[in-house]
């Protein structure tokens, strides 16, 4: 896969590692539920409100993959099946988490940074496994950290969202610096050691995200008038 490697070296040079994310109401979660060379996948959007971290829209979509499961190359696997997803929204969000890596990847072009630039939105990766790099021990309370180190560069940090609990591993994925990305993650931590965003989104993806009632009740108004 040359050139998909290619494009990724290329479009990293075009993210921003910096940027304003001070006015934020909407936050999105995204995830992809998916078997490594068979079967069906299933792409999920979760909207937040902020600062209240409830749920406002929610959407997946379910298809066959077509790009081969490659290590690294995830990003041109699975977004496609997320933009399917965003393109269903009925509102745009100001903020993007993504169960992944932004720039904490070989050629610094996980799918955090690839649908980052893609939507041109502030976006944020935050993995459960550390890709690569090395960091120091991190302090067993809620918001210490360390940062993830490739060689001499910082590519994201050792986070930890509640006390004693497990590791996340946070990076920039667009229009956004690693302390913001930080301090996103923190605020949006409900009760479990990931943040709620991407939680849900797993949830859907993995299709055990119910319905609202209102939810349901749309859905059910949309299938008895025809509308889509």
């Amino acid at each position: 896969m040359p050139e998909a490697r290619a494009i990724q070296r290329n479009l990293a040079s075009q993210v921003l590692r910096h940027g304003e994310t001070g006015n934020i109401h909407l936050v999105a979660g995204v995830d992809v539920s998916a078997l490594r060379n068979r079967g069906p996948a299933r792409g999920a959007v979760v909207v937040l409100r902020y600062p209240e971290l409830t749920l406002k829209e929610w959407e997946t979509v379910e298809e066959t993959l077509s790009f081969p499961y490659v290590p690294g190359l995830l990003s041109f696997r699975e977004s496609p099946i997320v933009l399917k997803a965003w393109e269903a929204l009925s509102c745009v969000p100001d903020l993007i988490m993504v169960d992944g890596q932004g720039i904490l990847h070989p050629r610094r072009l996980g799918i955090a940074a690839h649908l980052g630039l893609i939507l041109d939105l502030p976006a944020v990766g935050c993995a459960k496994s550390l890709l690569l790099g090395r960091h120091d021990p991190v302090p067993s309370h809620a918001g210490a950290w360390a940062p993830v180190r490739d060689g001499d560069e910082v590519v994201g940090a050792a986070l930890r969202t509640r006390d004693g609990g497990s590791l996340v591993y946070v990076s920039i994925g667009h229009k956004i610096d690693l302390h913001q990305a930080i301090q996103w993650t923190l605020r949006c931590v409900g009760n479990h050691r990931l943040p709620e965003p991407t939680r849900l989104a797993h949830l859907a993806a993995g299709g055990k995200l119910k319905a609202s009632p209102l939810r349901a009740q749309a859905r059910s108004m949309s299938a008895n008038t025809g509308l889509n």
